[in-house]
């Protein structure tokens, strides 16, 4: 069984990650121009617009966000590490392309950047090293 951290950490990045899926979904220009929505467009600094491909950003975050909190609601270790493997798989990839392309932003966005996409690869890291809750075995049957 997890525990009580595992589920909060799980559900925490659920969440943002939804809220990073919809918006680019349901609106692919607006999170085009202006994400993060409080700075300059981070995205739209990085290359031309394209719909589709801002799309499919979108829903596979949804997709990752209904796996993390899933996990979350399954409840069992095995689970949560599987959702933090996922998690892996995306992150470790778009925080090293970052690393590599944060030069024409302003020094301010470069360490937002760097230190939010840094977040995405801790948190499932430590999701997957937190060691399961031990079930306690009654003697009594």
């Amino acid at each position: 069984m997890q525990r009580t951290l595992t589920r909060v950490l799980l559900v925490l990045l659920g969440v943002v990650t939804a809220a990073t899926g919809l918006w680019p979904l349901l609106w692919p220009l607006g999170f085009y121009q202006d994400f993060p929505g409080f700075r300059h467009g981070w995205v739209s600094m990085d290359g031309a617009f394209d719909e589709h491909l801002i799309r499919d950003f979108g829903a596979l975050n949804l997709a990752l966000a209904a796996t993390l909190i899933g996990a979350a609601v399954i409840g069992t270790t095995a689970v949560a590490r599987l959702a933090a493997v996922a998690a892996l798989l995306f992150a470790v990839p778009h925080f090293g392309y970052h690393l590599g392309h944060v030069g024409h932003f302003a020094t301010i966005d470069q360490v937002m950047i760097l230190s939010t996409l840094a977040l995405s690869v801790v948190v499932p890291l430590v999701v997957l090293f937190v060691p399961g809750r031990r079930e306690v075995r009654s003697a009594t049957p």
